[in-house]
């Protein structure tokens, strides 16, 4: 089970939303780069990083961080937020981030995933956030009307090579992730899948382990850490990937 601290960038700084709510953020104070080498120093071997300055204008608008970041640390790191183009996903790999997270853009334009994934082999996540069993897309400000289940079918085949699935209503609300769905996820899809949203608690990543579905590659953790809810110390205790 690999565990993916989360750092999410917004105007240079790590931040969290609730429910991916922009006006609802708390600010942290530590830099993006400071905070990736505190989870390399206590031996993480993944991160989990959205740029929340690229959701919203659709541009690679914090790759000096991320360049920062590969450079300083040997860390594996997924990156997403508003990546909508190829150009984006070349400036990502070429900084030498191990997953490229595609979401609404691939949620939008099927094809757009399917060359994606032929042009970029191992290089995409799927990103799929969903709130009442639907996904949702443009930074979870839009309903698509497409089930979930209903899409995954349609892209099963194209070739990501990684999925990440979201509770939007468990997103930074520390309620726990919602694992059900995340399973009903994972039984369906052709690659391995990232539990994400709602971990509120180290018990949170020892259930995520006991389920034992072989399918289930990770978990990420975000605002529980930055609260303090889990100690990094402890976290570390159940790495092993």
């Amino acid at each position: 089970m690999k565990i993916f601290p989360a750092i999410d960038i917004k105007d240079k700084k790590c931040v969290r939303l609730i429910k991916g709510d922009f006006n609802n953020k708390t600010e942290y104070e530590m830099s993006p780069v400071e905070q990736a080498g505190k989870y390399n120093d206590h031996g993480f071997k993944n991160l989990h990083i959205v740029d929340l300055d690229g959701a919203l204008t659709g541009e690679t608008v914090n790759i000096d961080i991320i360049e920062k970041i590969v450079g300083k640390f040997d860390l594996k790191i997924e990156i997403g937020g508003g990546v909508r183009n190829f150009e984006s996903i070349q400036k990502y790999t070429d900084a030498g981030v191990e997953k490229v997270i595609l979401g609404s853009a691939a949620i939008k334009d099927k094809n757009f995933l399917k060359e994606a994934c032929q042009k970029f082999p191992d290089k995409i996540a799927l990103g799929l956030d969903a709130k009442d069993g639907f996904l949702s897309v443009s930074g979870w400000k839009e309903n698509s009307n497409l089930k979930i289940l209903d899409y995954l079918k349609e892209v099963n085949d194209f070739g990501a090579s990684r999925l990440i699935y979201t509770d939007i209503n468990r997103d930074g609300m520390k309620m726990s992730p919602n694992f059900d769905e995340t399973e009903n996820v994972a039984n369906n899809s052709n690659c391995p899948v990232i539990i994400s949203g709602g971990v509120s608690s180290i018990d949170d990543i020892k259930k995520a382990k006991e389920l034992g579905n072989k399918n289930i590659e990770g978990i990420i953790v975000g605002k529980a850490i930055y609260d303090g809810d889990i100690k990094l110390d402890e976290i570390a205790k159940e790495i092993d990937a």
